[in-house]
């Protein structure tokens, strides 16, 4: 039970601290670029997913891939949410934010399928 939890909060930090990088490295684009704002929600919404498919493959092992990359994917979304909310000085919460957190344990739930089954991991 220990070793699956350190599993969900490793990979729960791999994907806050992946999306924040590339958030950022994503508004120096828009600044740089004068992009349109309404690609932000967008880029961002497959910025965490990528994130959160990347902290799932790496980081989780062993077996129940399913249920630990699903767990994981809530609570990566619900972290990075927070997060994102703090520094914008914002907590508004939508009905678009249960198809956030739908689509994080989705992409957990893949992810975690995924790096259970990779070859030479334990």
């Amino acid at each position: 039970m220990r070793s699956q939890i350190i599993q969900i909060v490793k990979a729960t930090l791999a994907a806050v601290i992946f999306s924040l990088a590339c958030v950022l490295v994503f508004s120096l684009i828009i600044q740089l670029f004068s992009l349109s704002s309404a690609a932000v929600k967008p880029v961002n919404q497959v910025i965490k997913t990528l994130a959160i498919a990347a902290g799932g493959i790496l980081f989780i092992r062993g077996g129940r891939g399913l249920l630990k990359g699903a767990v994981y994917g809530v609570i990566a979304v619900l972290v990075t949410y927070i997060i994102f909310s703090a520094i914008a000085g914002s907590f508004a919460v939508s009905w678009l934010f249960v198809l956030e957190i739908a689509l994080g344990a989705v992409s957990g739930a893949i992810s975690g399928v995924i790096g259970v089954n990779l070859k030479g991991r334990g």
